[in-house]
């Protein structure tokens, strides 16, 4: 069995990834919807690690509550992006400043 440090590292890395990503590139809304996904991962693999190391499922059990929203918002954040797609004919964050009805 894998310590417990190996999850850890595993999940900082990720997180780190994911907050570069969002820093780095703040013009491309999917790559910005995709870091945020891997910070939820981060969090996941770190919910996962300590359940298992603690024995207890509560981790484990709050993990499908992650993964709803994560869904929910993956869902929701491109089906926003398929609209504005359709209306400004881009993507880039950019050139989407107004968000007017």
């Amino acid at each position: 069995m894998n310590p417990l440090s190996d999850y850890l590292t595993l999940s900082a890395i990720l997180f780190g990834i994911g907050i570069a990503g969002i820093f780095i590139n703040r013009k491309n809304i999917i790559i910005l919807l995709m870091c945020i996904e891997l910070l939820l991962l981060a969090v996941n693999t770190n919910f996962i690690a300590f359940s298992r190391y603690l024995n207890n499922l509560d981790g484990q059990i709050f993990v499908f509550f992650v993964l709803t929203v994560a869904a929910a918002e993956a869902a929701i954040g491109l089906a926003i992006l398929v609209v504005l797609f359709r209306k400004k004919k881009t993507i880039n964050v950019e050139e989407l400043d107004s968000l007017k009805g």
